[in-house]
C-alpha cells in the first residue's frame, strides 16, 4: 500500500525547523539531511533536503526558497486530550510566531497549526443545537482554546 508524506518547502531554515519541531514533540527524530555538494547548484555542504519524523508521521523538507512561503491554506491539526497538552503545544509552537483565532497559530517559520481539544469536537456537535451553538460561538472569540470556557458557554459547568 502505498503511504503519503506530507512535503514542505523551507526559506533555506529546514535544519533549524526540524530541529525545532522533533524539540516539540514526542516519538520525534530526525532522519536526516542531505547536502549539496561541489556538483551545486547550491553551497557545498549547506542543507538542500532532509526528512525527520514528528509523533511517527514522516516529513519531507527542502531548503527551497523564499518564492513559495507557507500559507493558512495549508495547516496541522494537534489533537490533545486536555487543557494542559493544549497549553503545551501552544506555547511550544506559538513561541517566536503569532496566534491567531478559533485554536490557530503560525509558528516561528510561518507553518499553520491547530491546537484543538477533543472536548472541542464534543461541545461544538451536541445534540442540543443551542449547547453546540454556546460552544461554537464562545470558540469563536478565542485564540488559544479554553476548554473550561467552552463548557462554561454550554452551560456544562452549571449542570
Amino acid at each position: 500500500m502505498p503511504s503519503i508524506t506530507p512535503s514542505l518547502w523551507f526559506d533555506h531554515n529546514l535544519e533549524e525547523a526540524a530541529q525545532f519541531y522533533t524539540s516539540v514533540f514526542p516519538n520525534s527524530r530526525i532522519e536526516g539531511f542531505n547536502r549539496y555538494t561541489e556538483a551545486g547548484p547550491g553551497e557545498p555542504g549547506r542543507v538542500v533536503s532532509g526528512t525527520f519524523v514528528l509523533d511517527g508521521t514522516r516529513f519531507i523538507g527542502i531548503n527551497g526558497g523564499p518564492q513559495f512561503p507557507f500559507s493558512e491554506a495549508v495547516s496541522f491539526t494537534v489533537h490533545c486530550q486536555d487543557q494542559d497538552e493544549v497549553d503545551y503545544y501552544w506555547c511550544r509552537l506559538v513561541d517566536g510566531g503569532e496566534e491567531s483565532q478559533c485554536g490557530w497559530l503560525k509558528d516561528r517559520f510561518g507553518l499553520s497549526w491547530q491546537i484543538v481539544p477533543d472536548r472541542l469536537y464534543e461541545l461544538v456537535g451536541d445534540p442540543d443545537p443551542a449547547r453546540a451553538s454556546a460552544a461554537t460561538k464562545a470558540m469563536l472569540g478565542m485564540r488559544k482554546i479554553v476548554i473550561t470556557d467552552l463548557e462554561k458557554a454550554a452551560g456544562e459547568l452549571t449542570r
